[in-house]
């Protein structure tokens, strides 16, 4: 279950950083039940329609699964640092509608879709995996808007790099005995 703990705190940083972003530019009430919902529900449901289709295709890539499983979690790893060094999108946010939150939510939670495949090789419940994913991301979420309040944008690039090079780790981890 440590392993889906971790998974769930690096899937969450993206989500964290767009928080803290938001938080940073925006003053809206209710900013923060919002973000750790709308980022919190996503995450939970992204991966576990990656862990279905994980499930689907477990058959025909048995013997392989660790080494896909490796190169989407490697891949969407690195996809997280690159993008810690890009700008922003919450900068271009002129009105927070839930049109524009859902837009984000799916934003950040399709990686965690693809790394709902892994979730096929680890020894834990998918739903209660996917729970305690969603549970984690609306509590960073939740601290992110907060955080980005008090402190502004100086940790959003830091918080996407560490959960990239988590997502990295666990992938070389996969291939190990």
């Amino acid at each position: 279950m440590i392993e889906v703990v971790i998974l769930a705190i690096a899937l969450s940083m993206d989500a964290f950083a767009v928080s803290i972003g938001l938080g940073a530019k925006k003053d809206t009430p209710g900013l923060a039940l919002r973000a750790g919902l709308y980022f919190g529900i996503f995450q939970a449901l992204m991966p576990f329609i990656g862990y279905l289709g994980g499930k689907g295709v477990l058959g025909w890539i048995a013997a392989y699964a660790h080494w896909v499983a490796f190169g989407l979690l490697v891949l969407i790893g690195a996809k997280m640092v690159y993008e810690a060094v890009q700008e922003g999108v919450e900068e271009d946010i002129a009105v927070l509608t839930n049109k524009m939150m859902l837009i984000l939510a799916i934003a950040t939670s399709i990686d965690a879709m693809a790394a709902g495949f892994s979730l096929t090789l680890l020894d834990a419940n998918p739903y209660i995996a996917c729970l305690v994913i969603g549970i984690i991301t609306f509590a960073f979420s939740w601290a992110g808007v907060s955080i980005g309040r008090r402190s502004g944008t100086w940790l959003e690039g830091k918080a996407e790099v560490f959960g990239g090079t988590v997502l990295i780790l666990m992938g070389i981890k996969m291939l190990l005995p």
